[in-house]
């Protein structure tokens, strides 16, 4: 069974084609129940997300803040297993025909393996994983095995990579480039700031995969400041925080719909 990446691939095509940035959501499975996780993505993409990152818990987040966390641990302490972050690809591509990522460190697909994990997220659907704290030069494995099942591999640069670690990087990578737009983790921030800019100009000059910018972008006013210069605009504690603000479960599905429907007005400036 033959995973998505040509779906991303062409996803992020169109977006270009039409002259803007795509919109790429993050929304953890099994938050806050599996079934609702589920129905996340799915307004997610009914608001105007182009792409969706399911996030797989992990009790360790070196990359996540305190709104992810908070969410993630609500999931865990559900039951949450990888059997559901699968269902979630699955029902989430085929009810919307869309791609469907899957952001997970390294350990709980070292745990699981390589060759079940790409196997079963190809079979559901999956367009490929982001690993934010697998190095690339120990990504061998795994690269192996994603390409087998046609999925991408998506990796994480900083504003402190050095251009020759960006080539390096990003020579590796398919799908796109996931450039953090500052050191930390994630969250909202009032501004996303000039390093953003500067790594995704570094970033390009060392590959053609489209560059995405991700943490602290939560309003379509930023949305449509990151889209000036990036391939794609990835969001995700704003979302988790809606869902979290949220009297219940229809109030938050209604909330993220929103949003993303704001920020997909952001990605094409008009926000």
């Amino acid at each position: 069974m033959s995973g998505n990446m040509r779906l991303l691939n062409d996803t992020l095509a169109v977006a270009e084609a039409e002259g803007r940035s795509a919109l790429i959501a993050y929304l953890p499975a099994g938050f806050p129940t599996v079934d609702g996780g589920i129905a996340a993505v799915k307004a997610v993409f009914d608001g105007g997300a182009d792409v969706v990152e399911v996030g797989l818990p992990h009790s360790d987040p070196v990359l996540d803040g305190p709104v992810i966390q908070t969410a993630d641990d609500i999931a865990l302490r559900g039951g949450l297993k990888i059997r559901d972050v699968m269902r979630t690809v699955r029902e989430a591509h085929e009810a919307t025909g869309k791609p469907v990522l899957v952001m997970t460190y390294w350990n709980p697909i070292d745990r699981y393996g390589v060759e079940r994990f790409t196997a079963e997220l190809a079979e559901a659907g999956g367009a490929g994983c982001i690993l934010p704290d697998l190095p690339v030069q120990e990504s061998g494995l795994w690269r192996e095995h994603a390409e087998k099942h046609d999925l991408a591999t998506v990796f994480v640069v900083a504003p402190s990579s050095k251009d020759e670690r960006l080539a390096t990087i990003t020579a590796a990578g398919s799908g796109f480039v996931y450039a953090a737009s500052l050191m930390g983790v994630t969250g909202t921030r009032e501004s996303v700031g000039e390093q953003a800019e500067d790594l995704v100009r570094r970033t390009k000059a060392t590959t053609d995969l489209p560059v995405c910018v991700g943490l602290g972008v939560s309003n379509a006013r930023q949305a449509a400041e990151v889209a000036r210069f990036a391939d794609g605009v990835i969001v995700g504690s704003a979302f988790v925080q809606r869902m979290l603000d949220a009297a219940d479960e229809a109030a938050g599905l209604a909330a993220v719909r929103a949003l993303a429907a704001e920020l997909a007005d952001g990605v094409r400036g008009k926000a």
